[in-house]
């Protein structure tokens, strides 16, 4: 399955370019997830979260519906990454399960410093566990430093099964081969002055590399950072274009 979404949920602009007038902001999670498949949690990245929040997230949408939360800062902005097992262990004990059947991936978003170490990445690797409770988990690393496009960081990532995020950005470097039993991509070359975000073309482009990485599994798709009141509407076009 193709999911295509947006990064959170509450952005005042969207009050203007993407929520109908005076839709109460306790409503808003509810009405984005009627228009897309995933939302990627970001909130989770500064602070930690609380298991009735979780629940509450898993209440207000629909029931297929899939959330990607970000791994925090402590567990990611490390200099060196083998000091962060105890940050990781308090963020799998903060209350995720409780998102239940609507968990998704995890996502680890690499320090733009951070360089390939392949001892330390495979350290790293060894701390994120394959389960929560009885729930699968899947985790996706998004690297910012060209140091890590590279083979011997691409075959540790598929011998462990996980995703090496695809991020279309004018910073970082793009992996696009998928390294997993699902892919992750985000989008971040939005433009203010398109109305949907990404020109037509641009998104044909894309919807077919996602049926491409269809073929091995999931993909979560995701429009997120750049003119970023402009996100949804790319996130809808792309799914009407999947219909």
């Amino acid at each position: 399955m193709i999911r295509v979404g947006i990064g959170g949920w509450n952005y005042e602009p969207w009050e203007e370019t993407f929520y109908p007038p005076k839709l109460a902001a306790a409503k808003q999670l509810e009405y984005a997830s009627s228009k897309v498949t995933a939302i990627e949690i970001n909130s989770t990245f500064y602070r930690t979260q609380t298991a009735a929040s979780f629940k509450k997230w898993a209440a207000a949408t629909p029931e297929n519906f899939m959330f990607s939360v970000k791994a925090p800062r402590a567990a990611v902005q490390r200099k060196d990454l083998r000091e962060a097992a105890q940050s990781i262990e308090w963020f799998f004990s903060s209350g995720l399960g409780e998102l239940g059947s609507k968990l998704g991936p995890i996502f680890w978003q690499m320090a733009p410093y951070k360089k390939f170490d392949a001892d330390e990445i495979n350290a790293y690797f060894d701390m994120l566990p394959e389960k929560l409770g009885k729930l699968r988990l899947r985790h996706a690393i998004e690297v910012r430093h060209a140091s890590f496009d590279c083979d011997e960081f691409k075959t540790i990532a598929r011998e462990r099964n996980i995703a090496v995020v695809t991020v279309e950005s004018e910073k970082h470097p793009l992996i696009v081969e998928p390294t997993a039993d699902f892919s992750y991509a985000r989008l971040e070359l939005t433009q203010a002055e398109e109305p949907t975000g990404y020109p037509k073309p641009a998104i044909k482009k894309w919807l077919k590399t996602a049926r491409d990485w269809e073929k091995s599994g999931d993909v979560f798709l995701y429009f997120i950072s750049g003119a970023k009141e402009r996100n949804p509407a790319a996130a809808m076009a792309m799914l009407e274009m999947l219909k």
